[in-house]
This record gives C-alpha cells, sequence and structure tokens, in this order.
C-alpha cells in the first residue's frame, strides 16, 4: 500500500531522513522525449531528491497535459485549481501590455519584466518543491508575435538568470522546444524514452539538438526496460548518437508506478529500495556531480 515519506536514497541504496540543510548551488536541467515515456514521473522523482539532498529546487511544467503538480505530491483539489501563465489572461496582459485574443495592431512588449512570477504563480509541493505551471507556445499559426509567446519567452530568459537553485524543466512531447531555443541556458539535458521505435527516435533527433544548442552534458533514461533485449534494441536505433551522450540509465518496468499514480512519493519509501528507485537515485547523483562540479556524491 503507497504511503506518504520524509525520506531520500543514500548513495548506497538505503533511506535517510530529511535534514532541511540547505546547498547553496544551482544548476539547470531540461527533460524532454516523447509523450507518454514518463517524463513528468522522472521530474516529479528527481525534484523530491533534489529538495532531500538539500537544494532549493524549482520544477517547471512546460507540458500541455500540467501533470506535474499531481505528480510532486500537491493535493488533487489545490492542482485543479492551478492556472499555466499562459491562460493567465490578466498577467499576460499586465506584463506585455496586450490581451490575448484581443485581435491584431496592439502594442506588444517583447521584453517584459517577469522576475515575480515565482512568487505570485509558484505553488508549494510536499518538502517544499517549487512548480511552476508555465503552460505552452500557442499555435504557430496564431504568430509569433502573441502575448503569450513573449511572455513565455521571457519567462525562459527569466528563469534562466536564477541562481541557487536547480530548475528542473518538464517539457512537451518531442523536440519543438529545442527549435525554438527555449532550452539555452540549460546546463543538462535528461533525454527521456522507453523501448519503442518511435520513442527512441525523438530522443534521437532531440540528442542532435541538444549537442547544437551547446548543453554540455546529455543523459539517457530509457524507461520501462524489461529485458536486455530493450537495451540492445534502443542503443542500436541510436547507433552514433549514443557519442553525444554522456551517461545511460535503464529504469526496469515499475508496476508501483500504476497504484501510486499520480504522487510518486511512495516509490521512495520502499526499503530496500527497488532497482527502478535505485537507477533513479544514480541519476539524480550524476546530475548533481555534472551541475556542481563535485566529483564524488556522498
Amino acid at each position: 500500500m503507497c504511503e506518504e515519506h520524509q525520506h531520500s536514497i543514500r548513495e548506497d541504496g538505503t533511506v535517510k531522513s530529511d535534514d532541511h540543510t540547505k546547498v547553496e548551488q544551482g544548476f539547470r536541467v531540461v527533460i524532454t522525449g516523447k509523450g507518454g515515456v514518463g517524463k513528468t514521473t522522472l521530474t516529479a522523482l528527481l525534484s523530491h531528491l533534489f529538495t532531500e539532498r538539500g537544494f532549493t529546487t524549482l520544477a517547471v511544467d512546460e507540458d500541455p497535459q500540467m501533470n506535474l503538480p499531481y505528480a510532486v505530491g500537491v493535493p488533487p483539489a489545490e492542482s485543479d485549481r492551478v492556472v499555466p501563465l499562459t491562460k493567465n489572461l490578466d498577467y499576460v496582459e499586465e506584463k506585455t501590455g496586450a490581451r490575448p485574443g484581443a485581435g491584431w495592431g496592439l502594442m506588444l512588449s517583447l521584453n517584459p519584466d517577469v522576475s515575480d512570477v515565482v512568487e505570485r504563480f509558484g505553488v508549494e509541493g510536499p518538502g517544499g518543491v517549487k512548480i511552476l505551471v508555465m503552460g505552452t507556445v500557442v499555435a504557430a499559426a496564431a504568430g509569433c508575435l502573441c502575448p503569450e509567446n513573449a511572455l513565455l519567452e521571457s519567462v525562459m530568459r527569466y528563469i534562466n538568470l536564477r541562481e541557487h537553485e536547480v530548475i528542473l524543466m518538464d517539457t512537451q512531447a518531442g523536440v519543438e522546444h529545442f527549435g525554438r531555443a527555449m532550452a539555452e541556458g540549460f546546463d543538462q539535458a535528461v533525454l527521456v524514452t522507453d523501448p519503442t521505435f518511435n520513442a527512441v527516435q525523438v530522443v534521437k533527433h532531440a540528442a542532435t539538438l541538444a549537442h547544437e544548442l551547446g548543453i554540455p552534458t546529455i543523459h539517457l533514461v530509457v524507461n520501462r526496460v524489461r529485458s536486455e533485449g530493450d537495451i540492445w534494441k534502443v542503443q542500436a536505433i541510436l547507433g552514433d548518437t549514443l557519442n553525444l551522450i554522456s551517461d545511460q540509465f535503464y529504469l526496469p518496468y515499475e508496476e508501483e508506478l500504476l497504484a501510486c499514480e499520480p504522487d510518486v512519493r511512495p516509490l521512495l519509501t520502499s526499503s530496500p529500495p527497488s532497482p527502478f528507485i535505485e537507477q533513479v537515485a544514480g541519476l539524480q547523483r550524476a546530475l548533481e556531480q555534472s551541475g556542481t562540479g563535485r566529483r564524488s556524491v556522498p
């Protein structure tokens, strides 16, 4: 049965309680992949692991499904009330000078001051994880100069400037956000796939785009692995693209996810930790080591 927790995973795989020791370091991670491969679950788990390690953590939800607050453990009634920034018409108008849907010909600020966005609209999750639900860009047919897109671009620039904070951005499906250069300024990319051909193809494209954007560290996460054959299949599809990838993590299929969804926290309570959580904890250590420059992570 799933129960709430106040614990994290040590390197040796044992569980420890929160000590709330703050770490004055930060870095930025973009998490991407095909829809349905487990990006939101992974983002939520990493958010809790980083918070429990003492990092101030901001989880940014750019996925139009807006499921990250539920996954982090924000109560459903509160999660249901969250309005993404792109649908907050008053805020969009306040910052850009134009109200979405009001028609063309309005004076539009392309560089509004959004330094208040996290304080005004960030949602506090269990354990101190802060969540910002951005929503997604307007379709290209609506015009690239629409107020919603101008706001999102400014929010992304502002997020890139925030210090002493681990920022994890859960993106919409596919690689379109890379094409918009939304991930510029991020230190690391986590490319999530399952063993299916279509999902691996998305990751293959994303790895190339992340490399072209200059993201120095690219992590591959393969979810729902059931056999060594799944690993060989993914590696064969990726081929030479593996040369762009810094490290690889293979997460076994986790039945407990179905029992506990959408709240991921109960997955962190099992003792000993499941092989699935051990791999996620290994990814967290790799992100921390790369982001902070530490040679070893205790």
